[in-house]
């Protein structure tokens, strides 16, 4: 099959569903990860033939997309803070305000390369890989109760970065966060992306999102929707060493509901930072005592 033929097909089969230059956008970047063309190939190269057998796969996926299986579950992979991500439904997708969090901690402890690090609800380890490879010399260590997203996170593959930066790969270690903290030593930095997603704002979200992301790693219920933040505020109180920083996550509708769980618990310069979009979208917080 021609490769103009696959794109043609694509954007009609997937825009059943999104809309028309969102649809394009997805077959073209589903097409670069698939065989490696790029969004001009069937333009300078008309006769560009796709082998029957990678065609018939390729229309496969097109309608996994179309019935709404987001682009990276089908492809396997995401972007995120530059490099590329193994995920499957195990785990969340990695978004782009997430690299606001580690950012944030990366230009703060980037000259303290012998800080010890704790993630918590790792998902498929974006956070604690990210933090690791941006500073070699930082030890990580990172908690999931999910044994599938353990299983992501721990075997998403920087080893050739990591042969070449001299950083430490992360320690992944299975671990109920609502439960009493899990005697990992003390740590420098805790960090956290946690569930918050209230059940009553399901209604909001796209059916791509809803339908095949895991509920586990997204929701909370309406009637304690901070119960994840107090169990970081618990773990931090044992875990993190005076003097120590922490940064949450956090839903854009409770930024100072979230900030008074962590001053209530004893932490000091307590903060809501806004995300790309000017939304509160984290939480930092010190322990000095």
């Amino acid at each position: 099959m021609k490769l103009a033929d696959l794109i043609r097909i694509g954007k009609e089969t997937v825009s059943t569903l999104y809309p028309e230059r969102e649809a394009g956008e997805m077959v073209f970047a589903y097409l670069e990860e698939a065989i490696g063309t790029k969004k001009h190939t069937h333009i300078v190269e008309p006769e560009y033939e796709v082998i029957p057998e990678k065609a018939e796969a390729i229309l496969k996926d097109f309608n996994r997309m179309a019935a709404g299986e987001p682009l990276q579950y089908v492809t396997g992979k995401a972007w995120f803070y530059g490099r590329q991500f193994h995920v499957t439904p195990d785990v969340l997708i990695p978004r782009p305000e997430t690299e606001v969090l580690c950012n944030t901690v990366i230009n703060r402890f980037l000259a303290n390369r012998a800080c010890k690090v704790l993630d918590m609800c790792t998902g498929s380890g974006c956070i604690a890989w990210t933090i690791a490879l941006e500073m070699p010399g930082a030890e990580v260590a990172a908690v999931d109760i999910s044994d599938g997203a353990l299983r992501v996170a721990s075997t998403q593959d920087f080893a050739e970065e990591i042969s070449r930066s001299g950083a430490q790969s992360p320690q992944f270690y299975k671990a109920d966060v609502l439960e009493a903290p899990k005697e990992l030593g003390q740590f420098d930095i805790i960090v956290s992306n946690p569930p918050y997603v209230m059940d009553k704002e399901k209604a909001l979200m796209r059916t791509n999102v809803l339908d095949h992301e895991p509920h586990l790693a997204l929701f909370v219920a309406d009637d304690d929707p901070l119960i994840f933040y107090r169990a970081v505020a618990q773990w931090a109180t044992k875990l993190l060493k005076k003097g120590g920083y922490g940064i949450v996550e956090i839903n854009e509708a409770l930024g100072e509901q979230t900030a008074d769980v962590f001053r209530q618990a004893g932490f000091a310069n307590v903060s809501v930072i806004k995300d790309l979009s000017e939304r509160d979208r984290f939480v930092e917080f010190t322990r000095i005592k």
